[in-house]
């Protein structure tokens, strides 16, 4: 089979990891007997740069004509003071929207290997944990409408969320139906207690939860949320929730895992495409230097494979060579700690992953 893919590498250390995991992807096309095409487009800072802004049209119908879309990061200090419209962040949320990606899963589980860096209380990294957060991707405050006026005590800025029905009843379903994939248990996370929009959150996930009654549902303020991830993260299975609280509650649970340098992500549509893509940031203090772990672009890959291709087995291939490879003691200096030993670079870290496709 053939795949077209479209590469975004962006900045900072998005080029490293993509380059890495273009590697691996063309291994396990060589094992697998599959053909990835691979063209590049400019997004976020390097199309500013490039450019003049950050999501080009050329991007735009690169990615509409692809299979699927692999993205490194993108985003630094050095586009920080540009004008909201001109920033880097505009082209991830365009390419969401431009691409109908209205899903973005994010696993995160811990690994046997590297329960010792897991930043939590060692009882409680004992019991593992294996979750997965879907999070709503293209309503909320992040797309609502936003500005500056003057208010009551002077200058003032707002940012408006709203949800409609039909976004709330569709992200429902994609949780649901993982759910049912899984363990069979559903968290949702909302604000009920005081925002409308999640009060019209918990109605429609609890009516869509009638159609998949072997699934059991529950509800949990945002807050209390983000302590149970800390103090019990083994009892979620299925997270769904907003836009924004989705942002920040998987952050926090990708930290929990040891480094936030091996979650990966995909968002997803109706369709088969979808954007790949760790949920990392483009680490500008380390760029060039090769010393990224490509860990969580690697894994991206794999949500790829499964997700957009169909193709499990090969899925499955990269999930057990980084999982061997961790637990072969190999590690990149985010994940090193203080366990001794020599960190491995990103290409060396490409290579031990390789070695085991």
């Amino acid at each position: 089979m053939e795949y077209k893919i479209a590469l975004i590498r962006g900045d900072g250390i998005g080029p490293e990891i993509v380059d890495s995991t273009v590697r691996v992807l063309e291994a396990v096309g060589a094992r697998f007997g599959h053909r990835f095409v691979f063209t590049p487009y400019l997004a976020g800072g390097a199309a500013i740069d490039a450019c003049g802004e950050p999501l080009p049209k050329e991007t735009v119908d690169g990615c509409l004509a692809s299979d699927s879309v692999l993205l490194g990061a993108v985003g630094g200090p050095k586009w920080d003071t540009l004008p909201a419209q001109l920033r880097p962040e505009k082209a991830l949320l365009g390419l969401r929207a431009a691409l109908g990606l209205y899903t973005n899963l994010r696993p995160a589980k811990i690994y046997d290997a590297l329960k010792d860096a897991c930043t939590l209380r060692p009882d409680i990294a004992a019991r593992g944990f294996d979750l997965v957060i879907v999070r709503e991707l293209t309503g909320g405050i992040y797309f609502g409408e936003r500005g500056r006026r003057e208010g009551k005590y002077g200058p003032e800025a707002y940012d408006t969320e709203a949800y409609s029905v039909m976004e709330i009843e569709r992200i429902a379903r994609v949780a649901f139906e993982t759910a049912e994939k899984r363990r069979k248990n559903v968290v949702s996370i909302d604000k009920a207690n005081v925002l409308e929009t999640s009060r019209l959150w918990r109605e429609t996930v609890h009516r869509v939860a009638k159609d998949y009654p072997d699934v059991e549902i529950s509800d949990m303020l945002v807050d209390n949320a983000a302590m149970q991830l800390v103090r019990d993260p083994s009892r979620f299975d299925v997270i769904v929730t907003s836009n924004m609280f989705g942002d920040i509650l998987s952050d926090e649970a990708s930290q929990i895992t040891g480094s936030i340098g091996l979650l990966p992500s995909s968002s997803l549509g109706d369709g088969t495409r979808g954007m790949y893509e760790p949920i990392h940031g483009s680490a500008p203090d380390i760029a060039g230097q090769n010393k990224a772990n490509p860990t969580a672009t690697v894994l991206s890959a794999a949500m790829m494979l499964r997700y957009s291709f169909g193709l499990q087995k090969e899925a499955d291939c990269i999930e057990r060579a980084v999982d061997e490879v961790l637990s072969a003691g190999w590690r990149t200096a985010d994940i090193l700690g203080g366990s001794g030993g020599r960190a491995l670079s990103c290409t060396e870290m490409t290579d031990k992953i390789l070695e085991r496709i």
